[in-house]
């Protein structure tokens, strides 16, 4: 039995989805002729209470139209050190908008409002970038699933609305953030300019995210997504899957936070773990005490117990719950963890 937790976008289409993805009325999207996409965008538009959204191949896509959308280049973007648009995009914010990135020291991948503040250039001071755009990331990936306190994003926001710059979240495990805090999706939807959500990971989608956001700003995205190439023809297969998730595995949800919990209890009482971050959803980040024995060694000595996680660099290592990972997969886990020795 294998067991692959190095991230959630490992798992494949339930039964049910693929059925689902199998009786798809399709056309072609970039006509905007697909029902089973125009449909799928209506429903996410509708969830948060946007007027509009646009289905994308991937996460980074979505993020980088958004940032796109929102700057010109030679401007300057604020984010947390660990936000995924700075760390795990390729440096697009540079290459496709000419964007640079302020970066917060937060807590976790999480800064507060006063931190946003202090960050803001002089909109009248010419010799440094015009600060345009704030972007926050929820769930923290590289903070270990941690999640924003919905009070500071709000106090976020109204410091975005003082200095007249966007506020744009990428959700990509958004929905594992909604059922961790028991929060809705439209009240993100009331406080961001626009949001990216993901399907491809906790909904257990084969591909795809979404952007939502107002007309206006889907209109324009529409035409930055033609440029990085993200125009999809019978996509409508794809988002099928995506509404099977929405209308099936968003509660679900709750049981890989449960098992990834579970599993941050057992490293906490492991003599060769030093140090386990809070578990809140489904990502475990932890780092081990390299006087027993090497990040490598740890990773390779799983390996052959066919269990396969990832590491983070700087000594931190991940594990992700996710939809394929079972009951029978975390008692064979947990148990093979508590019986290593070295």
């Amino acid at each position: 039995m294998e067991i692959n937790l190095i991230s959630d976008t490992v798992t494949r289409p339930t039964p049910g989805m693929l059925d689902a993805m199998m009786s798809a009325k399709v056309g072609d999207d970039v006509f905007k002729e697909d029902p089973t996409v125009n449909t799928f965008e209506e429903k996410v538009a509708n969830l948060f209470g946007k007027e509009a959204a646009l289905f994308f191949p991937s996460g980074t896509m979505t993020n980088q139209t958004a940032i796109k959308l929102h700057t010109n280049p030679g401007d300057q973007l604020i984010c947390d050190k660990y936000a995924h648009v700075y760390n795990y995009e390729g440096g697009g914010v540079s290459f496709n908008s000419g964007v640079s990135c302020k970066l917060v020291d937060g807590h976790r991948g999480m800064m507060t409002a006063e931190q946003v503040e202090a960050s803001i250039n002089p909109p009248d001071f010419y010799h440094s970038p015009l600060t345009t755009l704030v972007c926050v990331e929820n769930t923290t990936n590289k903070g270990g699933g941690g999640c924003w306190d919905f009070e500071e994003l709000k106090r976020i926001q109204s410091v975005c609305e003082a200095n007249d710059l966007a506020y744009h979240l990428d959700g990509a495990r958004l929905w594992n953030a909604l059922i961790a805090k028991n929060e809705t999706p439209q009240q993100y939807g009331a406080l961001f300019d626009t949001v990216s959500v993901c399907f491809s990971k906790g909904l257990g989608c084969p591909v795809g995210s979404v952007l939502v956001g107002s007309q206006v700003y889907i209109n324009k995205a529409l035409r930055i997504r033609k440029v990085f190439g993200g125009g999809m023809r019978q996509a409508g297969f794809l988002a099928a899957a995506g509404t099977y998730a929405l209308d099936n595995h968003l509660d679900r949800l709750a049981d890989d936070h449960k098992k990834a919990n579970e599993i941050g209890t057992v490293l906490k009482g492991l003599p060769f773990v030093k140090k386990v971050e809070p578990v809140e959803t489904n990502i475990i980040i932890f780092e081990i005490d390299e006087k027993q024995i090497s990040v490598e060694g740890f990773v390779h000595k799983l390996k052959e117990n066919h269990i396969h996680i990832i590491g983070m660099g700087q000594g931190k290592l991940r594990i992700v719950t996710h939809l394929d990972y079972t009951e029978k997969m975390h008692d064979k886990f947990l148990s093979i963890l508590q019986e290593l020795q070295f």
